[in-house]
């Protein structure tokens, strides 16, 4: 059967910010990250206070 794989938005939790270089505009994650070497990723936080 032919699709069409890999558009889907998968959530990572847990992830640590390690460092953020802001001369290079990379922020370092600790963790898995999901999908392919220059792909988009969304970084949101989660905090509930």
């Amino acid at each position: 059967m032919s699709g069409r794989m890999g558009n889907e938005k998968v959530t990572t939790l847990n992830l640590e910010v390690v460092d953020v270089v802001e001369k290079e505009n990379l922020i370092l994650l600790k963790g898995p990250v999901p999908g392919f070497r220059g792909g988009l990723v969304k970084i949101r936080s989660t905090n509930r206070g």
